[in-house]
């Protein structure tokens, strides 16, 4: 499929990924700097099934080199072969590529490394910790949670319409303004987080942020406060620079 992706296709390629091409059918700017885009699907979900947090890579040109970037399902349709992507949009060739897309606009994509385990037993409360880049997957997994009660950490403004899915019943959102690349987000969670910790029986750990901010509070829940690792799920969505 399209241009050559280089060493970072190759090792896909050779762990099995499936590729398919995406088509642009609808945009919704729904910030001015957060933007929905429709697709259809090239027949993915009817391979591939759909779990919660599903994510995919898509590829786009950087200068004339392939550029992979991970997005994660919105409101995926199996039955209509269709889905959502939301952009956090800042500087980059994938936010480029989304400020101009257009129906009928193509994109390649992989889905290869994307899966979701139920904890078990069951969480008590969800502890997570996002920005506007994770939202998406944020959304899903607390759809998939359900009834369960969560606490987020959110890094960023939370009044600026952006598309959350929390309920004020049972979800509860603290805003943390980013500062210091992150240093801002690690001291309030490790501020708050132990004792909402200790009054949850079954907790579990969902960290989605910058890579460095990531490692930090994982290395802290699952070595200073002792959360088992099948109790923590954190993966870096992207890196500052």
């Amino acid at each position: 499929m399209g241009q050559g992706r280089g060493w970072e296709g190759a090792v896909l390629k050779l762990m099995r990924a499936k590729d398919f091409e995406f088509t642009v059918t609808g945009v919704e700017d729904v910030t001015p700097h957060y933007r929905r885009l429709r697709l259809s699907d090239g027949g993915m979900l009817a391979v591939t099934g759909v779990h919660p947090t599903m994510w995919v890579r898509l590829w786009f040109d950087n200068a004339g080199r392939p550029h992979q970037r991970g997005y994660t399902l919105v409101d995926p349709d199996p039955a209509a072969g269709t889905f959502a992507l939301e952009f956090a949009l800042h500087e980059g060739c994938a936010s480029d590529w989304a400020r101009a897309a257009k129906p009928g606009d193509t994109v390649e994509a992989t889905v290869q490394g994307t899966g979701f385990e139920v904890p078990q037993p069951s969480p008590s409360r969800v502890f997570a910790v996002a920005d506007p880049a994770s939202l998406p997957a944020l959304n899903s997994l607390l759809d998939a949670f359900g009834p369960v009660p969560a606490t987020v950490w959110f890094e960023g403004d939370t009044d600026d319409g952006l598309p959350f899915r929390t309920d004020s019943e049972r979800h509860e959102v603290r805003a943390v303004e980013r500062r210091d690349a992150g240093a801002r987000l690690v001291a309030r969670v490790k501020e708050e987080l132990p004792e909402l910790l200790s009054a949850s029986s079954e907790p579990y750990v969902w960290i989605a942020c910058d890579t460095a901010t990531t490692r930090a509070l994982s290395s802290y829940v699952r070595k200073e406060l002792g959360v088992p690792k099948q109790r923590v799920n954190a993966l870096g969505y992207w890196r500052a620079t």
